[in-house]
């Protein structure tokens, strides 16, 4: 299981060599899938979205220092959902991907953003 962003999808502003990471992220899941599915090993990638974690706390105050809860609100306005997400959202969608339930997928990006890139993928 790796993990990416949704930077990693199409890039960032003022960030690239964090974008061109998680990018790279992308084609090593889908490179790995291939190379280790004889194996009955199965790799896959979380594409995270915002979170609410000590990171994107982090953004919220370099963006807006004087009040970074109006960072948060705009942020949660490009969110078709509307909120942050909570860390255990992103976690039941990596269980689910390590589950059996889960046991013919290899090689998928699973996109959890509440929605955030929809309009541009």
């Amino acid at each position: 299981m790796n993990t990416s962003s949704v930077n990693g999808l199409g890039g960032v502003p003022q960030n690239a060599l964090y974008a061109a990471a998680k990018a790279g992220v992308l084609g090593l899941t889908k490179s790995a899938a291939q190379e280790y599915a004889k194996q009955g090993i199965r790799i896959n990638a979380l594409v995270a979205g915002g979170f609410d974690t000590p990171m994107l706390r982090g953004v919220f105050e370099r963006v807006s220092p004087q009040d970074p809860l109006a960072a948060e609100r705009g942020f949660t306005q490009v969110v078709p959902l509307g909120w942050v997400g909570r860390p255990e959202e992103t976690a039941d969608a990596v269980l689910w991907l390590c589950s059996s339930v889960a046991s013919y997928v290899t090689g998928h990006s699973l996109i959890v953003d509440g929605g955030m890139t929809a309009p541009f993928r």
